[in-house]
């Protein structure tokens, strides 16, 4: 565990110590307010809750969620400094988790801002608070499943953009799985067994679930699953592209 606990908080130090921190959060702060309020229309719609605040959070993680992954292992093997760090007297899977944990506590972080949103709709109105609690963890938890995807991809390449490029695309596919208009292709030509199937693997299934106040333990292992496994994936490419 300490060995865990020093990677994380050398690399969230190193989030800090450049301007990246920053333009992602207020990057992110403002996108959050801009889709809430105007696309959204919170206010016009004239009901007390953040459902328009959280529909956008899975199209925002496409994007943002990839600035921060994609220098978690690709910075590392670019600068060399990789070698160093697997040399540390811990396993492979500490150190991916070290690097997994500081950048899903950042993003916490940024989340964790747009509380004034929370407080706007508490002021306006008399919002259900455990929903809206448990819509954060959901989003918090899917903000997980990008990152840990991130994580690995960043592993594959020693470039950031093909980093983010791959984040993305792949994410994307783990979002569209539950979208609608997805699944009504899949219904036309395939059993309902396999588009249940593909419903049950995307992020908007299992957040949507949650963001209407339902924890339930579905969705809640669902999510750890997601990290679990692609964690666990990173660890293997890194041992493979270890010397390389």
């Amino acid at each position: 565990m300490n060995g865990i606990k020093v990677i994380a908080e050398r690399e969230l130090r190193s989030y800090f110590s450049t301007p990246l921190a920053y333009v992602f959060i207020l990057i992110f702060l403002v996108l959050s307010g801009v889709f809430t309020f105007y696309m959204g229309n919170l206010f016009e719609r004239a009901q007390a809750d953040l459902t328009p605040f959280f529909n956008f959070h899975p199209w925002l993680y496409l994007f943002l969620v990839p600035a921060i992954s994609m220098r978690l292992w690709s910075e590392e093997r670019k600068s060399g400094s990789i070698e160093l760090l697997l040399t540390l007297p811990i396993t492979r899977f500490q150190s991916v988790l070290g690097k997994f944990l500081a950048a899903w506590l950042f993003a916490g972080l940024a989340l964790f801002l747009t509380f004034p949103t929370w407080l706007t709709v508490n002021y306006l109105g008399d919002p259900d608070n455990g929903v809206i609690v448990a819509s954060y963890l959901g989003s918090w938890l899917m903000a997980g499943g990008f990152l840990a995807i991130g994580s690995c991809m960043s592993a594959a390449s020693k470039s950031q953009v093909i980093a983010f490029i791959l984040t993305g695309t792949v994410c994307l596919l783990f979002v569209l799985a539950g979208f609608p208009l997805v699944l009504n292709v899949f219904r036309d030509w395939l059993p309902m067994l396999v588009v249940d199937t593909v419903a049950s693997l995307s992020f908007m299934t299992h957040f949507g679930a949650i963001a209407k106040g339902v924890l339930g333990l579905q969705d809640l292992v669902y999510f750890f699953s997601v990290i679990l496994v692609w964690l666990i994936a990173t660890t293997v490419v890194v041992e493979m592209k270890q010397g390389q």
